[in-house]
């Protein structure tokens, strides 16, 4: 439970709209929220209090000290970030090491980066938790429309495999109908279903179901999955039924434009 006296937090704005929707969500909910955008993704248009590039945080970290906050939050893509392109300023440079030396894997960069920043003095909070409206709070069925009988068998195989290419640190999602059509790799969710609408221009039928999951064991703090009307248009233009994501985790980018877009594509979205 977060304590009214300590109601200042970070929020480190990356790419799209989700910062946006996270700004207001936190606010609405009382949050103090300091924006810091990251040079090169933030949208100009959120208007953040200072922009930071990546590497370049010691400016942010005195700011954050001068003001008094201790809380972070992460939303926003940054994609695959390359390392070797990062020219890291001192600050950041002994964040990196730290990463650097613990991390396994892209998720498990994810956890080493947390635990660095926490040993200099912040928490890393999860927007979901402050903001439990950002995602679906109920599990079942969200939208009008429902899943068959033959949907549901897609969708237990779609959990199943979402549970071992998240263990792997391979991805977070997958399609499948009645068998694996295609699984999420390094170049991200979008560019899988693009690859799935030209593989499947030509079906002559609908079917099957995009499940976009977190990772068992994974840090919900930072790098969460997202939803939104790009999302359920991607998956009506390849054809498929539905959309499955983790209740309470998964963020969803403007949930009632989400649930329009969804009815009227005749798209089902069940959280698990």
């Amino acid at each position: 439970m977060v304590k009214n006296s300590d109601k200042k937090i970070a929020l480190i704005a990356g790419a799209l709209s989700l910062p946006f929707f996270t700004r207001d969500a936190l606010r609405k909910n009382g949050w103090d929220v300091f924006v810091i955008g990251i040079k090169n993704f933030c949208d100009p248009t959120l208007k953040p209090d200072m922009i930071i590039r990546i590497g370049g945080a010691g400016p942010a970290a005195r700011e954050c000290k001068k003001r008094g906050i201790h809380k972070l939050v992460f939303v926003g893509a940054l994609g695959h970030i390359n390392l070797s392109d990062i020219r890291p300023d001192l600050w950041s440079l002994s964040v990196l090491l730290s990463v650097l030396k613990h991390q396994r894997g892209y998720d498990s960069m994810a956890v080493a980066f947390n635990k660095a920043l926490e040993k200099r003095g912040y928490e890393i909070v999860a927007a979901q938790d402050l903001a439990p409206e950002l995602a679906f709070t109920k599990t079942g069925v969200q939208t009008r429309v429902k899943p068959s009988k033959n949907d549901e068998k897609d969708i237990e195989r779609a959990i199943q495999v979402s549970h071992v290419i998240g263990t792997e640190d391979i991805g977070a999602s997958v399609v499948v109908d009645k068998q694996v059509v295609a699984v999420e790799a390094a170049e991200g969710t979008a560019r899988m279903l693009d690859r799935v609408v030209e593989m499947r221009k030509n079906k002559r039928k609908s079917g099957g179901v995009f499940a976009k999951m977190t990772k068992p064991g994974q840090d919900l703090r930072i790098d969460i999955p997202a939803i939104g009307v790009d999302t359920v248009r991607a998956v009506k233009n390849a054809k498929l039924h539905g959309i499955i994501v983790n209740a309470k985790t998964c963020f969803v980018i403007d949930k009632p434009a989400v649930l329009d877009a969804a009815n009227k594509a005749k798209i089902f979205i069940k959280a698990i």
